[in-house]
């Protein structure tokens, strides 16, 4: 099947913008199938499960998204959370920041050729943009682990942003092993929501990152 027709059989008929993923995500995942054959920028490649763990995965808690006007995508890799979510969000600004040159310049020529005007591509590391940028709110899918995550976001929480970080299964070891980082930026670590994917793709879960001082 195409990707397109993968698009259409998982992504839930709720979703808003939902034709229009469909149409822009399968047009994201063709290019990235073309850039695979030159360098290696995801192993997810069959059209099932990059409908799956890609596109699914990036749009099913879109709701915690939908109240922000700036959202800053971490590593964003192949643009992952952040395209998608710019495609069913288009009222709402996304900064997509990847330290991988090779991997920013992908993203940012496959958002142009998707032609999501509410997007900007940063080469950078997001932990040092984020020290120039004004409070918003970060996301990422696997940047890092959440003590990492701790000590590379807890400046720009303290300063005003907040987090909202794509995870897996074993959720509570890693917030009990953050903890003693959560503590020493003043941070609190909550789980938002726990989502399966379909076929037995995975646990998913969506922690928030937020500062402890009121």
């Amino acid at each position: 099947m195409s990707f397109a027709s993968e698009l259409e059989s998982v992504l839930p008929p709720d979703l808003p913008e939902r034709d229009r993923l469909i149409h822009l995500g399968a047009r994201h995942l063709e290019r990235i199938d073309e850039a695979n054959r030159h360098f290696n920028l995801t192993r997810i490649v069959t059209p099932r499960d990059a409908a799956i763990k890609h596109v699914l995965d990036s749009v099913l808690p879109w709701r915690f998204f939908a109240g922000a006007a700036a959202i800053l995508d971490a590593g964003t890799g192949a643009g992952f959370p952040g395209i998608p979510l710019a495609i069913v969000l288009p009222g709402q600004q996304f900064t997509l920041v990847e330290s991988i040159g090779k991997k920013a310049r992908f993203v940012a020529e496959a958002t142009e050729a998707l032609e999501l005007t509410n997007t900007t591509v940063v080469n950078a590391r997001a932990e040092e943009y984020l020290r120039e940028a004004p409070p918003i709110l970060i996301t990422g899918r696997a940047v890092a682990p959440l003590p990492k995550a701790c000590d590379l976001f807890g400046p720009a929480i303290r300063a005003g942003s907040r987090a909202l970080l794509y995870k897996g299964r074993d959720i509570d070891t890693e917030i009990e092993a953050a903890t003693p980082e959560a503590r020493k930026h003043k941070l609190k670590l909550s789980v938002l929501a726990r989502y399966e994917l379909p076929e037995s793709s995975g646990l998913r879960t969506l922690v928030q990152m937020s500062s402890h001082v009121p």
